[in-house]
């Protein structure tokens, strides 16, 4: 008579074996966390240098465009009040050189302002006494001088304003000139100057336009600023999304990873108890209809089958 059936005595667990170097999980997380996210953070770098290069590259280029136009509008205020200026002295022969800034009709057409605090002025080239003097200008204290004597006002910018008013060719024919030189303010800074000479045509005169370039460069200024501004919060934008991209994916690598690690070292559990005789383990919580699933039907189906070979044997014996 047959004793009641059972399963097979079960065996000691085999010893799990250690994984390698990296498990599942460990492959997931580099695989789909820290390869993506070292490729999204080049990316996003790159994407802000880009942005900042840009920026002030444009900013540059709008300052030295606008530095240019500049030079160009006093270079052509300059022409024409010599032009102006050539016409009154021609229509006015009468006129001294020593009354040239009192004559209200006369200054007004040769000292004008550019910008806010440029000006044009009108100096003569030496006569017989060989000294350059100053007729016309805003400084009333500056007519008749000998223009050497502006070399302590000047420093050590001097040099290259002579240069520019003398046209830079001693002992020469006066020609057009012009350039930079330092200049301090009213409130004592040092600012660069742009100045133009042109000789008054058929006279010993010669007409001087300056001004300073920063003046018409100040919306470029906000421009910059505000370009700065925008690719500031452009980058803390791209950082904030880096960020929370970063926190997202990590939080959804590491819940599936757990999830699915969990699923295969149950089924590995389940099949270890089955290889030791253990045949009725069941197996539960797997529900998935994907691979896993599958993985857990066909260890169920490999149970069943060693059940029934364990069975037919007992009933030949």
């Amino acid at each position: 008579m047959r004793g009641t059936e059972k399963s097979a005595p079960a065996a000691s667990a085999p010893k799990k074996k250690k994984s390698g170097l990296l498990g599942l999980r460990g492959k997931m997380f580099v695989l789909f966390f820290l390869i993506p996210i070292t490729l999204i953070i080049a990316a996003s770098l790159l994407y802000i240098w880009q942005l900042n290069t840009l920026s002030s590259g444009l900013a540059k280029g709008s300052t030295e465009t606008i530095i240019k136009m500049t030079e160009e509008v006093v270079a052509d205020r300059a022409r024409e009040v010599a032009s102006q200026c050539k016409v009154y002295l021609i229509t006015h022969p009468d006129l001294k050189k020593a009354f040239f800034n009192y004559d209200l009709k006369f200054k007004r057409i040769v000292v004008q302002k550019i910008g806010v605090t440029g000006h044009t002025s009108l100096y003569e080239t030496p006569g017989a006494d060989g000294v350059w003097r100053t007729w016309a200008h805003l400084d009333p204290n500056v007519i008749g001088a000998d223009m050497t004597a502006l070399k302590e006002s000047f420093g050590e910018s001097f040099p290259a304003f002579w240069k520019i008013c003398t046209g830079g060719k001693d002992g020469k024919e006066l020609k057009e000139s012009k350039g930079y030189y330092k200049w301090r303010d009213s409130k004592g800074t040092l600012r660069d100057t742009f100045l133009i000479t042109v000789p008054v045509e058929g006279t010993p005169y010669v007409l001087s336009a300056t001004a300073y370039p920063d003046e018409f460069t100040e919306p470029v200024k906000f421009m910059q600023e505000g370009a700065a501004m925008f690719a500031l919060q452009t980058r803390n934008i791209v950082i904030g999304i880096l960020g929370g991209t970063l926190i997202l994916i990590g939080f959804i690598v590491a819940f599936y990873a757990y999830r699915l690690t969990a699923k295969i070292r149950y089924l590995t559990e389940i099949t270890d108890r089955i290889s030791v005789g253990d045949l009725d383990a069941e197996i539960t919580g797997i529900k998935s209809r994907d691979e896993i699933g599958e993985l857990a039907n066909a260890i169920g189906r490999m149970q069943e089958s060693i059940r029934l070979a364990i069975k037919r044997l007992r009933e030949r014996k």
